[in-house]
C-alpha cells in the first residue's frame, strides 16, 4: 500500500511521480482516467507509457523497478476499460457534459475528435485519436453520443488501444535497453514522444487536403 504522505505528495502531471508512487497499478488508473472520464484529459498518457517502459529496465534511475509484463497488462486494461466507459458515457448525455465544460482546451478537442470521425469514419477516427492529447478523451463520449454502433467501437478502439499502448511502453523498453543511462534525459525525451505521436495524424490531414484540392480541382 502506498503510504498516505507519498500519495498526497505525488504530481499527477508527472509520470515519474506517478510512477513512483503507484507503479503498474498508476498507468491502469491514469489511462483509464484519460480515456474515460472527461475530467482526465490533461493527464499525461503518452509520457506514462513511454516513461514506463524506460523504468522497466533494471538500473533506471527514480523508481523502483517495474515489471515490462504488469506495465503491459495494465497499461492496455486501463485504456481498454476507460474508452468503454467513455462510450457509454456519451450514450447518455455526452454531449450534454461538454456543452457544459468550461475548459477551453476540451471544447477544442471535442471539435477535433467529431471533425476526425466525420472526415475519416469510424474505423481510422477511433485508432487516430488514440495517439493524440485531449481528443483521445473526448471521441469516446462523442462516439457514444453520435450514435456510433458499439460493436464498431469496441473493435477498433481496441486495435487503437492496444497499437497506442503497447506501442509506447516497448519503445521505451527498447531504448532503455539499447542506451544506457538515457533516462537522465527523459524530459526531452518525452517532448520527442509526444511530437511523435501526433505524425499519424498529422499525415492523415495532410493527405485529405491533397485530396480536397484534386477533387476541387476536377470541378468545373
Amino acid at each position: 500500500m502506498v503510504p498516505l504522505a507519498e500519495s498526497l505528495a505525488v504530481n499527477v502531471l508527472d509520470a515519474g511521480s506517478l510512477l513512483s508512487a503507484f507503479g503498474a497499478l498508476g498507468v491502469a488508473v491514469v489511462l483509464f482516467a484519460e480515456t474515460g472520464l472527461l475530467v482526465g484529459f490533461f493527464l499525461p498518457g503518452d509520457s506514462l507509457l513511454f516513461t514506463a517502459g524506460l523504468l522497466c529496465v533494471n538500473g533506471s534511475r527514480g523508481t523502483a523497478h517495474l515489471s515490462l509484463p504488469q506495465v503491459l497488462v495494465a497499461a492496455v486494461a486501463g485504456a481498454l476499460a476507460g474508452a468503454q466507459v467513455g462510450f457509454w458515457i456519451g450514450r447518455r448525455g455526452g454531449r450534454a457534459l461538454l456543452a457544459r465544460s468550461r475548459a477551453t482546451r476540451l471544447r477544442e478537442g471535442a471539435a477535433r475528435a467529431e471533425e476526425l470521425l466525420t472526415r475519416y469514419g469510424h474505423a481510422k477516427a477511433i485508432v487516430l485519436a488514440r495517439f493524440v492529447p485531449v481528443v483521445r478523451t473526448v471521441l469516446n463520449p462523442l462516439a457514444g453520443a453520435l450514435g456510433v454502433p458499439a460493436k464498431v467501437f469496441l473493435l477498433w478502439q481496441t486495435v487503437g488501444g492496444v497499437v497506442w499502448t503497447a506501442g509506447l511502453v516497448l519503445a521505451g523498453y527498447a531504448l532503455g535497453s539499447s542506451i544506457p543511462g538515457v533516462d537522465r534525459y527523459l524530459l526531452p525525451l518525452v517532448a520527442v514522444v509526444v511530437i511523435v505521436s501526433l505524425i499519424p495524424l498529422a499525415l492523415e490531414l495532410r493527405r485529405a487536403r491533397a485530396r480536397g484540392r484534386t477533387a476541387g480541382g476536377d470541378v468545373p
